[in-house]
Order: structure tokens, then sequence, then C-alpha cells
């Protein structure tokens, strides 16, 4: 997931000077933004599938190399025409698509019920924690070498991934010879080391209002969290006037801050279970303080005027989000365990809707407005839905067999 954001994330940092260079109005900005999350939507149930029939190990390897590969592809596609950009950004985002449902995959074998907050959290930790490092560094790759450097270097990590995964990690814990007789007796008892893959009940999917409180609260969590990822560096240099690098560099903070409390909540989460406290309530408390929290803080944002309180105020906006991670990510594995990672693949293809709208309606609503203050208060509105839904209609029970 680490590597799966640094090479996502450069390009919020390296389009500043991509715009001066190829003369983008926000408008395109906002469509170069947004095309990589036309692919990722589109692999997300393919993903789950494949990740079903063949196991998480063999998918995630050959995602991670297909998205490598057109990360660096990226600088020579910019250079011929925007429509090549465009597909070279669409294909990278079909990689990166089969990559949440693959791992979910390999949790369903790997991880017992009770441990599975703190799982989720520290992959979903990959995520702020390759975002913050790819905020702070390709500032300062551009700067020496020039933005075409950004991608190439990012683009070389992922092979150097998949030597490590291919090695070291195998698909169930049956086939790992490290392993412990006590843990994979524990394993087997969780009845989640069975690699024997059951037709997919998508009636029942589809007809559970659980399933669809997961796919609603996937949207709002996205829509604030793709916002956030793409616009950001824009945001401070353009608001408050800040250079290439200190833009990605202030726009570091909200994500570690995100990192941090991604643990916390999954901590807090588990330790409610372990106490007896309900998955239902659980889940529940988790993704609402999350939605909530996020959107009073991005409500806070649109009316600060100094750069120290709209760092703070965007800090606590992405602190709020992580409890999500131990909301609505963990929940799939909850409600059904047998198809988690295909459920897990239709709840991601809906929740990368907000990065194709949310972040393309961005740019067009700073192109319009002048100001990035509707945009926080329109994400604010869809956090409030989402939570509700989330209250009303959301469960830890297992509701499809």
């Amino acid at each position: 997931m680490f590597v799966c954001y640094i090479d996502r994330v450069n390009i919020s940092v390296a389009i500043l000077p991509m715009q001066q260079e190829f003369g983008w109005s926000e408008s395109t900005k906002g469509l170069v933004l947004s095309s990589f999350f036309v692919g990722y939507l589109f692999m997300q149930v393919g993903g789950g599938l494949l990740a079903n029939r063949f196991g998480g190990k063999l998918i995630l390897l050959v995602a991670v190399i297909w998205w490598s590969v057109f990360t660096i592809l990226t600088p020579v596609a910019a250079a011929l025409t925007l429509p090549v950009l465009l597909l070279v950004r669409v294909l990278m985002g079909v990689g990166e698509g089969a990559s949440s449902p693959a791992a979910i995959s390999m949790f369903r074998h790997w991880v017992p019920t009770a441990e599975r907050s703190r799982a989720v959290a520290m992959l979903s930790s990959g995520a702020p924690l390759g975002t913050l490092f790819a905020l702070t560094t390709t500032g300062l790759i551009i700067e020496a070498y020039g933005w075409p450097m950004v991608f190439y270097v990012f683009g070389l990590v992922g092979f150097v991934w998949t030597v490590c995964w291919y090695k070291w990690v195998e698909r169930t814990p049956a086939e790992e010879p490290r392993i412990s007789t006590e843990e994979l007796a524990l394993l087997t008892q969780q009845g989640e080391a069975s690699l024997e893959s059951e037709p997919t009940p998508w009636k029942a999917m589809f007809s559970s209002s659980a399933v669809w409180a997961i796919i609603v609260a996937a949207f709002a969590t996205n829509w604030g969290l793709y916002v956030m990822l793409s616009w950001l560096p824009s945001y401070f240099a353009s608001e408050h006037g800040l250079s290439v690098t200190s833009a990605g560099l202030y726009a570091a903070a909200p994500w570690l801050t995100m990192f941090v409390m991604l643990n916390v909540a999954a901590w807090a989460a588990d330790r409610l279970l372990v106490r007896g406290v309900s998955l239902t309530f659980t889940r529940k408390l988790m993704q609402s303080i999350g939605l909530m929290g996020s959107g009073a803080c991005l409500l806070l944002v649109g009316v600060v005027d100094s750069v120290g309180m709209a760092v703070l105020t965007i800090c606590g906006s992405l602190g709020f989000l992580a409890f999500c991670y131990s909301g609505f990510a963990p929940n799939a594995l909850d409600i059904a365990p047998k198809h988690a990672d295909t459920l897990w693949g239709v709840v991601n293809t809906v929740g990368t809707v907000p990065g194709i709208i949310g972040v393309a309606t961005t740019g067009w609503l700073v192109d319009v407005s002048g100001t990035y203050t509707s945009a926080f208060v329109l994400t604010a509105a869809i956090n409030l839905v989402g939570a509700l839904v989330w209250l009303l209609f959301s469960s830890g029970q297992q509701v499809v067999d």
C-alpha cells in the first residue's frame, strides 16, 4: 500500500510544474488527476474475483508490476499528447485497482476476527505513509532533477517490492513452512484457511441493507480522502502562495496525523471487541466519529485565514477520517467472510467514483468560484449523509453466507 500511494500521489505535486509546462487550466489538471480513478474503478470487482479464484499473492504480484510499468511511462506519455497521458494514467489505475481486493483476500486466510481492525488499519497505514513520503520528497526530486525523474524513481520501487513479495510471502498459512503449529491451528479454527472458492451470492449481497451501508460509507469516506490526496498541494500553493516544495511539505502533516490515528482508532476498536462490545456498535461508533468529525473540520478550513490554521484543521479532518478504517473498511470481513474479497471489490468500485467525479468537480468548483471553500463544504455535506446511512443500516453480523 505504501508503494501504491507513492506512485499515486507523486503526480499531485508534479502536476504543478507539469501544468506550467503544458499550459493546463485547473479543469484540465483535474481531468489528469481524476483519470487514474477510471482504471482504478474498472478493476475493483475484477480484482476481487481474480483474488478469490487465484489467491491474493499472485494477483498482488501482477498488479504491482503492472502499475509500476505505467508509472515509469507517465513522463513519456505527457510529452506526447494529453489523450496519451490520460490513457496511461487509466492503465496505471487498473493495476492499483486490484491491490485492495487482493490484500483483503490475504486477510481472509491470515487474520483472526479479533485482529482485523488492526490488520486493516496496518494495511491502510501504508496510504498516509506513502502519501507523506511522496509529498515530502517529490518536490525535492523535482527541484534537483526535474519532474519526470519522480516517476522513474518511484516506479522502480515497485519492482524491488515484487521480488520481496514473491520470495517471502505464501498464499495461505498451510503453505507457509515457517508457521508455528499453534498459529496454524488458530487460523484453521477460524475457518479462513480454506482455498475453496464458492459461487458469489450476488442476490444476497445486493439485497442486504448492511452491504449498501458499506457502499455508501466508502463513497463518503473516499470523497474526502481522494479530494485531499489530489488537491492539497494545489490548495496550499494557490490559497497560501507556497512554492512547489513548501506546498508538498505543508500537505504532508495531515497524512502523518492520519497515520497515527489509523492505528489509535484500530487499537481502540479491537479493544472494545475484546471487552465484549458488539461488532455492530463498534463499527457504527468508529465510522460515525470519522465522517462527522472530518466534516466538521472541513467546514472550519473554509474560514481560516492563515496557513498554520489551515494545516491544523486539515490535520483534524484527516485524523478523524482515520476512524472510518475501523468502521466500514473491515466490515466486509464481518458480514461476508467467505466473499469479503469480492464484496470489497464491489465496495471499492463505488468508493472509487469520488476519485473521478469528486476530484474533477473540485477543479471545476475552483475554476468557477476562485476558492476551495465550496469544495470543502460539499465534502462535509457528503460526510453527513454517509454517517446517517451508516448509523441506520450498518451491521457487524454475518449476513451473506
